[in-house]
């Protein structure tokens, strides 16, 4: 069966949030089980994630930002004053990790790009 890959890297990390929320309630990671077959796991979001944090690409609050709003499934509101820096740090981070992403095969790069 022929992997899908994430249309961006917000889209993975929800699905990464969601997979992780599942195993901490209990449930089983079992690759291939899913509806749409992804090219990577779950852990793999994490790590890219966490190769970020190492150097120095993203930084605590990034990292603070994307697990907050990770939990409650969406993106920070800019439009909402409460969350313009979140929503500021949040861009940034997804940019970061889109890049990385891409990269890997995990987000599929947009056609016409790099020709």
């Amino acid at each position: 069966m022929e992997t899908v890959p994430f249309e961006n890297a917000e889209e993975a990390f929800f699905w990464f949030m969601t997979a992780q929320a599942a195993k901490n309630d209990g449930a089983r990671c079992i690759g291939g089980c899913g509806k749409i077959l992804r090219p990577c796991k779950p852990i793999d979001i994490l790590k890219a994630i966490d190769a970020l944090y190492r150097g120095k690409e993203i930084m605590m609050d990034h990292a603070l930002v994307l697990r907050h709003y990770g939990r409650k499934l969406m993106a920070p509101d800019r439009y909402r004053d409460k969350e313009r820096r979140a929503h500021m740090l949040w861009h940034e981070a997804m940019e970061k990790l889109e890049a990385v992403l891409q990269r890997k095969g995990i987000v599929a790069v947009p056609q016409g790009w790099g020709r």
